[in-house]
């Protein structure tokens, strides 16, 4: 047991005193899980009763907006988890126990529809949310963040992971697409983004909506934004068919709870494909980075099916023939060359 997790032991017992709730004698801590920041999450186990304490250090997590959020969403029938005490300085928190299954653990085609309309009531909840009260206010996502993201996938994905110089050509190839993306995703109707809700940060939950987690990073955005993170998800795919049978199902959501003036299904595509590629080129990043910084390999097999939705977008708008090329002649050959990604992954997502 590490320094932390003895001092995180420390305060649940102080904060369940002060809550006025007596832990069993034998009461214990199991480890939940990380994840890729640097949050640890642990079980409390009294009474035959669970809750969850986290560890937020809080030189790398800060936690602050995290339980604003929390106290915000909860009496809009948004399922997240209660905050019954926190220790922002030190960064620990009790929250109430949302279970343990992801709807990745479970999603199939069977189940896909039913879940993934549980999942977009609550986005429906959240997107309504755009102030939080209390003083607290939600950044906005605008193009200095937007082009920020983006830039990760070139740094730690092309140039670091892959080991590629880009040229002048090259560099400008990337920094047109960068202008168009958010050109698109700043056109779009601004509403409260998750900005990572996914089949990783949603629990099956009995309660009308999923348990919703992970939403410390929620800003003022794009419309589309949750949408193409919950049906382009980085880990597990649908039909294309059937991503566009949901996506203009939930346009006309927009259009009925007063958040677009009406749906147009040329424009809402275009809007909601190129905020996908926004956020396809920031998670490769990301991953990459989770690996060359942090000593996270898992998530290098997220990144082929990522950047298959990227090249898939790329190949479908004659505006990005050039990058689609560039992706098709230059870095998929790199990942191949690289040695880290199986071959078939490579085979079934970037050479259809």
């Amino acid at each position: 047991m590490d320094q932390r997790q003895v001092d995180l032991t420390a305060w649940v017992e102080r904060a369940f005193e002060q809550l006025g709730v007596d832990l069993a004698p034998d009461w214990r801590l199991t480890v939940v899980s990380g994840d890729a920041s640097f949050r640890r999450y642990f079980r409390v186990h009294s009474h035959n009763l669970t809750w969850i304490a986290v560890d937020a250090p809080p030189e790398t997590e800060d936690s602050h907006q995290f339980v604003a959020i929390a106290r915000a969403w909860a009496p809009l029938d948004i399922h997240v988890p209660r905050i019954h005490a926190c220790d922002l300085t030190h960064g620990f928190m009790l929250q109430s126990d949302l279970g343990d299954t992801l709807y990745l653990d479970v999603l199939d085609a069977h189940n896909a529809d039913a879940l993934y309309s549980k999942a977009l009531v609550s986005l429906t909840h959240i997107q309504q949310c755009v102030t939080l009260g209390r003083g607290v206010e939600l950044p906005h996502y605008d193009g200095k963040m937007l082009t920020f993201e983006m830039g990760l996938f070139r740094e730690w994905f092309v140039e670091q992971l892959l080991g590629l110089e880009l040229d002048a050509r090259e560099a400008g190839l990337l920094d047109e697409l960068f202008v168009s993306l958010v050109d698109s995703a700043l056109a779009q109707p601004q509403v409260c983004v998750h900005r990572d809700f996914h089949s990783r940060n949603l629990m099956v939950s009995r309660e009308a909506t999923p348990g919703v987690i992970d939403f410390q990073g929620a800003v003022i955005g794009p419309v589309t934004y949750d949408l193409v993170s919950l049906l382009r998800d980085c880990y597990i795919d649908w039909p294309q068919g059937k991503v566009y049978e949901w996506m203009a199902h939930f346009g006309q959501v927009l259009v009925r709870d007063g958040l677009l003036d009406a749906y147009d299904d040329q424009l809402f595509r275009s809007w909601f494909d190129l905020m996908g590629m926004q956020r396809h080129l920031k998670a490769v990043g990301i991953f990459a980075r989770l690996k060359l910084r942090d000593g996270k390999p898992n998530y290098l097999v997220d990144i082929p099916r990522t950047l298959g939705y990227i090249q898939q977008v790329a190949d479908a708008y004659p505006e990005f023939d050039a990058q689609a090329q560039w992706l098709r002649q230059r870095v998929i050959p790199a990942m191949a060359a690289s040695g880290q990604f199986d071959a078939d992954a490579i085979k079934r997502w970037l050479t259809r």
